[in-house]
C-alpha cells in the first residue's frame, strides 16, 4: 500500500512542497540540537546528589535543605526535564514528518 502511496506522490509532488517539507525537516533538527545542548549544559551544571564528606560532619537539617523547592537546583531540575521533553517531542515530530509523503504536507 505504501508504494502506491508513494507513487501518487510522484505525480502530485510540486517543488513548493519538497521545500516545505525540507524546510520542517532542517528546522526540527536545529531545535532538536538546541533542546539537547541545552540539556547537557543544565545536567552538568546541576551538583551530585550523593552526600560525599558531609556525611561525616553530622550536619543537621538546614535552611537551605528546607527551601530546596524553590532552590536554583530545583529550578534547574525542572528545566532539564522540560528540555529532555521537548527532544523527546521534537524526535517524534521529525518522525513523523519524515515519513509522511511529500504531498500530505
Amino acid at each position: 500500500m505504501l508504494n502506491y502511496i508513494n507513487l501518487l506522490a510522484d505525480v502530485y509532488k510540486s517543488p513548493t512542497h519538497e521545500t516545505v517539507h525540507n524546510v520542517l525537516l532542517i528546522a526540527m533538527i536545529v531545535l532538536m540540537a538546541i533542546a539537547a545542548v541545552a540539556a547537557v549544559i543544565l545536567i552538568l551544571l546541576q551538583p551530585s546528589n550523593s552526600s560525599g564528606i558531609d556525611a561525616l560532619g553530622g550536619s543537621s537539617e538546614t535552611f537551605f535543605g528546607k527551601n530546596k523547592g524553590r532552590s536554583i537546583e530545583a529550578k534547574m531540575k525542572k528545566w532539564t526535564w522540560i528540555c529532555l521533553a521537548l527532544l523527546v517531542v521534537f524526535s517524534l515530530a521529525f518522525y513523523i514528518v519524515q515519513i509522511l509523503p511529500v504531498f500530505y504536507i
